[in-house]
């Protein structure tokens, strides 16, 4: 028991601390409080979440599920442990500029950080999850306050409408989730992934029942990582919910999406096995996963080049990296899964440095409902009036665009070497075709920033403690694009 408490002390702590921070909620109105309580809080959590990755393999695996507390329904240590710290540090960055944000608009509340607690143990929940029920709560959790936090600017029709639209459709997917949950319990007797993969590799599951199951759940899994074709929603919830809010639902939210998708991919698309009707429905799900991962760059690039808003470029681009991160469940293997961590390791870098530039200078007009400075044309000569904002927002456009030495490139390449590994060449070469087309947008903007003139009311920003975060974000860019052989290896050892 005591070595169970130790390796589940990121979930136990994040448990207590949001709790607390309620609790805080409803006795002190004091803002400053809840603020350095969070962050507070979410160090805490990371620091033990690095404490239990260091623990070895062997003794975790020397747990007794009969004798745990948890009975099996958590894993400990490897993968999870690490985005236990990802997500806490995405979670401490967030807030370093979130609460100049939201005091420039005058919505700085208790509730703002309990959500952004609430959400997190969500997140901390899907990764550790070993049972369909828990995978379950900690979706609901995590989406549930992305609910509310989307439309947290209530005056604004632009927020209203992002919370809208993501309840609505997040609520009618809820439904594919939960009968995916219950077709996959009738096939295969049992909600415990490992016992499903045990039934599925002994032959002891009902084919249709499981088939049908495994369908919904990539159905729930692809919107919650806004995949094509259920990525519609994607572009106008990050577009209308605050700046802030919208880089980190599509990261760190992002990011617990694909760990799921890691975890179901994991025990439920099997291709060692002796049976040859479940082989064949692992390379048909494969197969389709693959189409999708580049049907979802294309189609999210593509797109992305006809904004001539920042913030919704980058919505549409957030769409293409989901299909970049799919390559890695179709690869299914070590690589794949490594590159996966790396990548979503970067992704959460850039692009959250990336909505932190938007949130500087965006300003809100709840008279006429429209959103100031969010064009190209706002961007003009940024080198000139912002010269330090200018650079970062350039580090954080060549790293999504995939050129070195920063860490997206390695993040892609990693997902490109696993796919081809894979057999998957086609799939690859299309993520190439896909990176070529982004960087029409991503150096299209540091284009405007460098070589175009500032226009008469050019908007105005302060760095402040958003800076922080700006400075943070560019160091793990440019040390993990100098040394990527740290996560990698890293991914190596705990997958």
């Amino acid at each position: 028991m005591g070595l169970e408490i130790q390796l589940g002390s990121p979930i136990i702590l994040i448990t207590v601390f949001t709790v607390i921070a309620l609790v805080i909620d409803g006795i002190w109105n004091n803002k400053a409080l809840n603020y350095y309580f969070s962050i507070i809080s979410l160090l805490i959590v990371a620091a033990f979440g690095v404490y239990t990755l260091t623990i070895p393999a062997d003794i975790i695996a020397s747990l007794d599920n009969s004798e745990t507390l948890s009975r099996g329904m958590l894993v400990f240590g490897g993968f999870p442990a690490y985005f236990d710290v990802l997500f806490c540090v995405a979670g401490v960055l967030a807030l370093f500029a979130a609460k100049p944000y939201i005091r420039r608009e005058y919505m700085e509340i208790n509730e703002f950080y309990s959500l952004f607690l609430t959400a997190i143990a969500g997140m901390i929940f899907i990764v550790h999850a070993n049972n369909l029920l828990v995978l379950f709560i900690g979706i609901e959790t995590m989406s549930v306050s992305f609910y509310v936090m989307a439309g947290f600017f209530r005056k604004s029709l632009y927020s209203v409408e992002a919370a809208l639209k993501y309840f609505l459709l997040g609520a009618f997917i809820t439904g594919f989730l939960v009968y995916g949950i219950a077709m996959i319990y009738g096939g295969t007797g049992s909600m415990d992934l490992t016992v499903i993969q045990q039934n599925l590799m002994n032959g002891q599951f009902e084919a249709i029942y499981f088939a049908i199951g495994f369908a919904m759940l990539m159905i729930a899994m692809s919107f919650k990582v806004a995949a094509f074709p259920f990525h519609q929603w994607a572009p106008d919830v990050y577009h209308g919910s605050p700046t802030i809010i919208a880089g980190f639902m599509s990261t760190a939210g992002k990011a617990a999406a694909i760990t799921a998708f890691i975890i179901i991919a994991q025990k439920m698309m099997i291709f060692d096995t002796t049976l040859l009707a479940l082989k064949n429905n692992s390379e048909t799900i494969q197969l389709i996963v693959a189409i999708l991962s580049a049907v979802t760059m294309l189609l999210g690039n593509i797109t992305a080049l006809a904004q001539k808003d920042v913030k919704r470029m980058l919505a549409y681009s957030s769409v293409a990296h989901a299909g970049y991160l799919l390559m890695g469940i179709v690869a299914n293997n070590q690589e794949g899964w490594s590159g996966i961590l790396f990548y979503a390791t970067a992704y959460m870098f850039m692009q959250l440095g990336a909505f932190v530039v938007i949130s500087l200078f965006e300003r809100q007009n709840y008279e006429s409902g429209e959103i100031k400075y969010m064009k190209l044309d706002d961007y003009a000569g940024m080198a000139k009036t912002h010269p330090l904002i200018a650079a970062l927002m350039a580090v954080f456009m060549f790293s999504l665009a995939g050129i070195p030495p920063f860490a997206g490139f390695f993040g892609k390449y990693y997902l490109f070497a696993a796919t081809i590994r894979a057999d998957y060449l086609w799939l690859t070469i299309i993520a190439v075709i896909s990176s070529i087309i982004s960087m029409y947008y991503y150096i299209g903007l540091i284009v405007y920033m460098y070589f175009k003139d500032a226009p008469e009311d050019a908007p105005k920003a302060e760095l402040g403690p958003a800076g922080i975060t700006l400075f943070l974000t560019v160091a793990g860019l440019i040390v993990f694009g100098i040394f990527p052989s740290i996560l990698i290896d890293l991914g190596t050892v705990l997958f």
